[in-house]
């Protein structure tokens, strides 16, 4: 792994649970994990019931895009995981794959994404642990 881990998130759309995962991982590790998100069939826009339950917790996704998944952003990550492409995720050898089971929030309303969107959050947190253990330091060092 790199010294600044990067870690890729993919869902079809890229436009619900990928999102709101990039969104709290950028706000909990800030720039100490490098983030991306795509989709296999990227949607038009950002649902916006899950912009709005970003909103909730003060974490502005309303200005990202849904991108497509190309084997080149595979590559470039350290962490790969995925919510639901399937087999249409690419594989790579040595890279760290997790498949995380979450309900789609697509054409549900912000009610019904808040569970999501909190689930992602406990994830997420596991994740930083795993990446940034506790002895790491959180700034780089002064030479």
């Amino acid at each position: 792994m790199t010294a600044r881990p990067s870690v890729l998130f993919v869902c079809v759309h890229n436009a619900g649970r990928s999102q709101m995962a990039a969104g709290w991982l950028r706000e909990l590790a800030g720039d100490r994990i490098e983030v991306r998100s795509a989709g296999s069939a990227p949607a038009d826009s950002i649902n916006p019931a899950a912009v709005e339950a970003m909103a909730e917790v003060g974490i502005d996704i309303s200005h990202q895009n849904p991108k497509i998944l190309t084997p080149e952003s595979v590559q470039a990550s350290d962490v790969v995981i995925t919510m639901g492409c399937g087999d249409v995720c690419p594989y790579y050898p040595g890279k760290r794959y997790e498949d995380w089971k979450l309900e789609d929030p697509a054409g549900k309303g912000v009610a019904e994404v808040r569970p999501v969107r909190d689930g992602i959050r406990t994830r997420i947190e596991e994740l930083i642990a795993s990446l940034l253990p506790e002895h790491a330091p959180t700034t780089p060092a002064k030479n």
